[in-house]
């Protein structure tokens, strides 16, 4: 068994990983779940800190960029898959949409603001 961490969106695990020789039959399914381990905090990006983090559910940042529309407000009923803001990286337009059916609890960043990978955006309930 060989020990790693791996941070995803500033979210660091350790995972244990066990080689299999060449004659062993492929593993079907993840040997255990990966537990988070405590992090160094991020920069906080330029949003409003008052409705930082009213929800439950984050909605971060996939990639840096510029805010360049919030399409819905604190409040709104939001499906799985509805747009809450345009992001634009690279010259593109980047819909981030909700992860899951729920409420708006907070929109934590204003247009025209610069975030990083995985700055809260917005939060549901």
């Amino acid at each position: 068994m060989k020990n790693y961490r791996i941070t995803v969106n500033n979210t660091a695990y350790d995972v244990a990983v066990e080689e299999l020789g060449a004659s062993a039959a492929p593993v079907a399914a993840p040997v255990a779940a990966a537990a988070p381990v405590a992090a160094p905090a991020p920069v906080a990006a330029a949003a409003p800190a008052a409705s930082a983090g009213a929800g439950k559910v984050k909605v971060a940042a996939p990639m840096p960029g510029k805010i360049l529309n919030v399409k819905l407000n604190a409040g709104a009923s939001v499906k799985k898959g509805d747009v809450i803001l345009i992001l634009e990286a690279m010259k593109m337009e980047n819909e981030v949409v909700a992860p899951e059916d729920g409420t708006i609890a907070s929109i934590d960043v204003a247009e025209g603001a610069s975030v990083e990978a995985g700055d809260v955006l917005a939060t549901l309930n």
